[in-house]
């Protein structure tokens, strides 16, 4: 396994960039092995210079026929990134990115209308020997997806149903799922990692009564937080490695130098002495952040993905995988006039990786007066009802095995899921209406974020097996016993982080339309090379 880390980080080192200057070429700035390891690609930038922004809110509007809909239009502009850098050329939704957050009610369903005004041609190097994304297709294709959106087949934002420039694409959401922080995302075939790079992702929140009568924070004090990790060139321009190999140009994973929060670079927000609710989204390509306050200061998570966790989970640090969410409590009360800098450690490629690049997240400067009395109040004990699933409901259990495929020079070439590439048959096949066990069993050094379409999940634990026996022989030996999801893995769930050499075994409830889904690893490098499959959801 040491040789497979020794030839990813030779892969890495050897790469250019790609950049919105390199006249959509391979040319770049290439890193140097003298170059300072906190620097890395790209320019030097202080934190907590810009003040934290807050995407706009999109709510539906009733057409003449009676319907709810929103508009959202994909285009390409100019936008600030950092106070001493002139704006970035991103892509994003109706003139910002991340995108607007699309504000919905639980059991209003309405439709999103996505219209393509992109540019024909590509800001980022396209590697065309990648499945989908060859020299045949157009180079700019899009299909949203929402991801944790309990929708149909056709709705549901499939790879190869993508649009070009000049077209739009309607989406229809029923909404009849609990309240929860959704995302909608790219997720065009070959190219989601490209396009998520130049911006396309937004937050979609789900509301209802039922949550609004447990009197947690609202209005300015429930607050998004996108955090993206990027490169930026001196020109202030987004930077994309592309590997040594011309005629295959992908790299395994992508790693930023600067942390964007909401679009921004390592922002700051003046807040007040009360509670804040705080709604986290990794949307980063690959990074896994491990992020905690200084000085020390409690986090509250009080929801996962798929929406609210029983009861309060204090945490003095947290762990995001991309494609995951958490919503989090904290309490500045007692903190008038302190600074709280949000930090990351987490380690890249997780968890066997380097030092955590970048640092700095974000500032909180308790700066602002207490504006109202109802501030004070308390976290309540309970939050919902969530019910953990028996294992003896399920009907079916799959064993799944996460795989890196190398080369004869050693290099990494794809990432497979089973062994098997996205365009051989079909052999995840559940039935509308029944459970089933999957466990993924994780081969690599890496933890990959496992996302599943169309339903969520309750994860049931993790267990270590020896690697270099399973290396030898293929057989799966256990040296020790499962360990227990921690609290607030206790929820419902869309993507669960598989850490190395271990079997993570999540329970799913399939119920929702039948057709074909997909399920993949949320590290977009890895989706993009053959780390994707298709599942269908077959009628009882």
């Amino acid at each position: 396994m040491s040789r497979v880390l020794c030839s990813r980080r030779n892969l890495l080192r050897t790469a250019t960039l790609t950049g919105l200057g390199a006249a959509f070429g391979r040319s770049g700035m290439a890193q140097s092995d003298e170059m300072p390891p906190n620097i890395l690609w790209g320019v030097r930038l202080e934190p907590f210079i810009d003040r934290l922004t807050t995407p706009a809110v999109l709510r539906p509007v009733r057409t003449k026929s009676g319907d709810l809909v929103c508009q959202m239009t994909l285009s390409e502009f100019r936008q600030k990134l950092h106070r001493d850098l002139p704006p970035t050329v991103v892509w994003g939704f109706n003139g910002v990115s991340p995108g607007p957050t699309i504000s919905a009610v639980r059991d209003e369903p309405f439709t999103v209308e996505w219209i393509n005004q992109l540019p024909q041609r590509h800001r980022l190097f396209i590697d065309h020997t990648l499945h989908g994304a060859g020299t045949g297709v157009p180079d700019v294709r899009t299909t949203i997806h929402l991801h944790g959106g309990h929708v149909s087949a056709d709705n549901d934002g499939y790879p190869d149903d993508w649009i070009t420039p000049g077209n739009r694409q309607r989406t229809y959401y029923p909404n009849r799922q609990l309240p929860a922080t959704l995302w909608y995302h790219d997720h065009a075939m070959g190219i989601t990692r490209l396009n998520a790079m130049m911006g396309l992702a937004g937050l979609y929140v789900l509301r209802d009564r039922e949550e609004q009568q447990l009197g947690l924070p609202t209005g300015d004090y429930d607050i998004p937080l996108v955090l993206q990790d990027r490169i930026l060139d001196i020109r202030g321009q987004l930077a994309y490695p592309v590997g040594p190999n011309a005629n295959a140009p992908w790299v395994p994973e992508f790693f930023g130098t600067h942390v964007l929060v909401n679009g921004r670079v390592s922002p700051y927000l003046d807040v007040e002495p009360r509670q804040y609710r705080f709604r986290f989204l990794n949307a980063s390509n690959s990074r896994v952040f491990q992020m905690a306050l200084v000085p020390e200061q409690p986090l509250f998570q009080i929801a996962s993905d798929g929406g609210l966790l029983r009861e309060p989970v204090s945490r003095s640090d947290l762990l995001l995988a991309p494609a995951e969410r958490a919503e989090v409590v904290v309490d500045f009360r007692g903190r008038e006039g302190r600074r709280l800098t949000l930090v990351n450690y987490g380690r890249a490629p997780y968890p066997s990786g380097g030092s955590p690049v970048p640092g700095m997240v974000m500032q909180f400067r308790v700066a602002r007066p207490l504006s109202e009395s109802r501030a004070l109040l308390e976290l309540p004990a309970r939050l919902s009802s969530v019910e953990r699933l028996s294992e003896q409901t399920a009907q079916k259990t799959r064993r799944l095995t996460l795989m890196e495929h190398m080369n004869a020079a050693g290099q990494m070439e794809r990432m497979l899921l089973d062994g098997k590439h996205f365009m051989d048959p079909v052999t995840e096949d559940p039935v509308n209406g029944s459970v089933e066990i999957w466990e993924f069993l994780n081969t690599t050094i890496d933890a990959h974020p496992i996302h599943l379409h169309t339903v969520h999940f309750q994860i049931l634990g993790r267990r270590s097996f020896d690697l270099k026996r399973w290396q030898r022989t293929q057989e799966v030996a256990f040296p020790a016993r499962e360990i227990q999801p921690p609290p607030e893995e206790q929820g419902w769930k869309d993507t669960v982080i598989c850490p190395p050499a271990q079997l993570t075994r999540i329970i799913v409830p399939f119920a929702g339309e039948p057709g074909k889904y997909v399920w993949h690893c949320h590290m977009l490098e890895h989706e993009d090379n053959e780390m994707m499959r298709p599942f269908v959801l077959r009628p009882r």
